[in-house]
C-alpha cells in the first residue's frame, strides 16, 4: 500500500461520501458500517466509562448532545449503555445532513434519544444547554473557522464538560487502518474515506496549537485524541453574541459553524 506525506494535514482532501450525488445505496451501507468501525477505533466504551458513565445518576436525568451525529451509532450506543446501567440519560443528536438524519430516524427509536436535522449554533440560539456535549471524528473536517465556531458553540452548550474524539494523524494509523480495513467494507465508503480522514485528520502538537486556552488535548489508543473542555464550577451561563444581518438589518445570533462539519457534510462518524 502506497503511503502518502503526512507531514502536513490533507486538509484539501474530499471524502467521496461528501458529494451529494455519491451512491446513495454505498452511503447507506457506509453509515451501517460505522458501528463496526467505532467500535473498533473510537475507543467510546472507555469514553463512556471513564468520562460520562461517572456524570449520570439513577435518580435524576442527565443531558447528553452528540455533534455531528451522523448515522446515529454513537449516540444509540451511549443510549443502551447508560440503560443497561440503569441510568437516565437523554441523548440528543444533531446533524445538519438531511442523508445522515433519514438514516439515523429509519432505524428503530430508542427510550432516551432523539435526534434532529439541527446545527449546533441552532442550539445556541435556542438557549439550549446539555450536562454533555461529545462528537466523534468531526474534527478533521473542520479548518480553523470551523473549528473555532464548533468549540465557542460548546462551550455555550455544555454544563458540565465537551468531549471532542478524533483519529491522530500517523504512519502507523494510516498503514494499520489500510491493511485491517483492506479485505472488507468492499459495498461501503469506509476504507477509501477512512484514509482519507487520516490524512486530514491533526497530530497532537497542531491541535494543542489550534484550540484556545482553557481545552485540553490527550492522546489515547488506538491512534486518537480527545479533546476536552470542563465548564467551570458555578459558572454563569455564557452569552450568546449577536450580529447584524446585513440583508435585512435584523439581529441574529452568531453562530458561523455547523454541527461539527462544513454545510453538505453528511455525517460525522466516520473512521
Amino acid at each position: 500500500m502506497a503511503l502518502p506525506s503526512l507531514r502536513e494535514r490533507a486538509s484539501d482532501a474530499v471524502e467521496i461520501m461528501d458529494d451529494p450525488a455519491c451512491d446513495p445505496e454505498r452511503l447507506t451501507r457506509t453509515y451501517a458500517d460505522f458501528r463496526i468501525v467505532n467500535a473498533m477505533v473510537s475507543g467510546l466504551r472507555g469514553t463512556y466509562r471513564r468520562d460520562i458513565r461517572p456524570a449520570l445518576s439513577r435518580a435524576r436525568p442527565s443531558t447528553l448532545l452528540d455533534i455531528g451525529s451522523g448515522g446515529g451509532d454513537v449516540a444509540r450506543a451511549l443510549a443502551r449503555w447508560a440503560a443497561r446501567d440503569g441510568l437516565r440519560l437523554e441523548v440528543t443528536a444533531i446533524d445538519p445532513d438531511a442523508r445522515a438524519h433519514a438514516y439515523a430516524t429509519s432505524l428503530p427509536p430508542l427510550p432516551g434519544l432523539t435526534f434532529r436535522r439541527a446545527r449546533s449554533s441552532d442550539l445556541v440560539a435556542e438557549g439550549a444547554r446539555f450536562d454533555v456535549v461529545v462528537s466523534n471524528h468531526v474534527l478533521h473536517h473542520l479548518g480553523p473557522a470551523e473549528l473555532g465556531g464548533l468549540l465557542f458553540d460548546s462551550e455555550r452548550l455544555a454544563r458540565r464538560c465537551v468531549l471532542h474524539s478524533d483519529i491522530e494523524r500517523g504512519r502507523l494509523a494510516y498503514l494499520g487502518f489500510g491493511l485491517g480495513t483492506w479485505p472488507f467494507f468492499r459495498h461501503s465508503f469506509i476504507r477509501a474515506d477512512g484514509l482519507t480522514s487520516i490524512r486530514r485528520s491533526f497530530t497532537a502538537g497542531e491541535l494543542r496549537d489550534a484550540v484556545p486556552a482553557g481545552w485540553r488535548v490527550t492522546r489515547e489508543p488506538p491512534f486518537r485524541l480527545v479533546l476536552r473542555w470542563d465548564a467551570p464550577a458555578d459558572s454563569p451561563r455564557l452569552p450568546v453574541p449577536v450580529e447584524i444581518d446585513p440583508r435585512t438589518g435584523q439581529s441574529r445570533p452568531h453562530g458561523p459553524i455547523s454541527p461539527g462539519h462544513p454545510p453538505g457534510r453528511p455525517g460525522a462518524t466516520d473512521a
